[in-house]
């Protein structure tokens, strides 16, 4: 079977290149994916593929249906998203839409799936049990399109026993894969601060309420909540990344605003590490005579992957490439909102490696000159249609 599904993935080749393209040059916003869900449905009608659902406004559920299709039944996943990123890669399937850029790989999941989709309706006859397709939206914008997904529904009628899912990763060399089980990725939060204080000139500062010094302290005093509070066993990221002061050299302003993000693997210490920084912004303001609005966003849980089903999926994956291209990974600070399939099914989430020292193909996801080799695109093809036939035989 290996061998027929490398056959296969070898001859639509040159289509999924020209499908990636496609899509990274055409990339919509979370929960706007208007354009892509229509071009995937398109193309699911033109493999023969009928059973097709909508969900979440912009996503799908496809249904392929082996011989005894209730002997087992199992889902993949492709999130379709793209970031509000100006593309700076100059390549001919550059970004079309300014300001939009598919710079966290959901373009070569999306077209991956659709691969898997061709070669499994072609090879339907020749295996037993149900794999469901999901084509997910808005995985990079809270709440998540996973967690809308499986509240319409998309993990029952039929009951789906597991979930696969795979992303790419810059930091792995094409033609590898890399697996972890258990824990791997981390809850996320989102933190959104206001600071009001009492502006004036910055020559009397003592007869202001100066709200970029509480600011400046609140910063300092919430990485206590990491480095002092937190088990130091238990991986814990707190990070600001914006803060507008917009005073000027003589002018001090009225109110200061900042966002951040708090990440964990571990739902206990999530909660009590909220109350802690609640706290701790409550103490600052009172001291300083200001007011601050502390509002922590809830977003993903953790990513959980089942260790019987990873080591299964991680052997498999052997099998296809060869011991010395499936790699071991290290718990990985990042979110994803496969994370909620992980916690309401048996979920295996692992990395497509995409990364090309020599070709200059290793920027980071989430950066303007992200790209990949597109060699991962058979591998992952190949790989995803693998791991799910092989599951179906458990």
């Amino acid at each position: 079977m290996i061998i027929q599904i490398k056959s296969l993935t070898k001859k639509i080749a040159k289509n999924l290149i020209d499908t990636r393209r496609h899509l990274h040059m055409h990339p919509e916003l979370s929960f706007e994916e208007h354009q892509t869900v229509a071009f995937v449905k398109q193309q699911l009608e033109s493999y023969g593929i009928q059973q097709i659902i909508p969900r979440a406004k912009t996503g799908l559920e496809v249904l392929i249906e082996g011989k005894n299709p209730s002997k087992k039944v199992i889902a993949l996943r492709a999130d379709m998203d793209a970031l509000p990123i100006t593309e700076a890669n100059e390549v001919p399937y550059k970004s079309k839409n300014i300001g939009v850029m598919h710079a966290c790989g959901h373009d070569v999941h999306t077209t991956c799936l659709l691969g898997v989709a061709q070669i499994l309706h072609q090879l339907k006859d020749e295996f037993e049990g149900t794999i469901k397709l999901l084509f997910q939206p808005g995985e990079e914008k809270l709440p998540g399109g996973a967690s809308l997904m499986i509240k319409e529904g998309v993990l029952q009628n039929p009951r789906v026993s597991n979930v696969i899912g795979q992303h790419v990763m810059p930091l792995i060399p094409v033609g590898k894969v890399g697996f972890r089980s258990g824990l791997y990725m981390a809850s996320t939060d989102e933190i959104y601060v206001t600071i009001k204080g009492k502006g004036g000139h910055g020559a009397m500062p003592h007869l202001c309420v100066d709200p970029v010094l509480v600011m400046a302290q609140l910063i300092n005093a919430l990485q206590t909540v990491v480095s002092r509070s937190a088990n130091p066993i238990i991986p814990s990221v707190l990070s600001f990344g914006k803060v507008i002061a917009n005073g000027a050299t003589n002018v001090i302003p009225n109110e200061v605003y900042m966002e951040g993000t708090f990440r964990t693997l571990d739902e206990k210490w999530r909660s009590e590490a909220h109350e802690r920084m609640l706290s701790i912004a409550d103490g600052i303001a009172k001291a300083n005579g200001a007011s601050i609005h502390f509002d922590i966003r809830k977003g993903y849980p953790f990513l959980m992957n089942d260790p019987v089903i990873t080591e299964r999926a991680k052997q498999a994956a052997i099998e296809f490439l060869g011991n010395e291209n499936v790699l071991d990974l290290d718990i990985w600070m990042a979110a994803e909102d496969f994370a909620y399939f992980s916690q309401a099914a048996p979920s295996c989430f692992y990395r497509l490696g995409t990364r090309n020292q020599e070709k200059g193909i290793i920027s980071g996801v989430h950066t303007p000159t992200f790209d990949i080799d597109e060699n991962a695109l058979e591998i992952g093809t190949g790989l995803m249609t693998w791991l799910a036939l092989s599951e179906l035989k458990v």
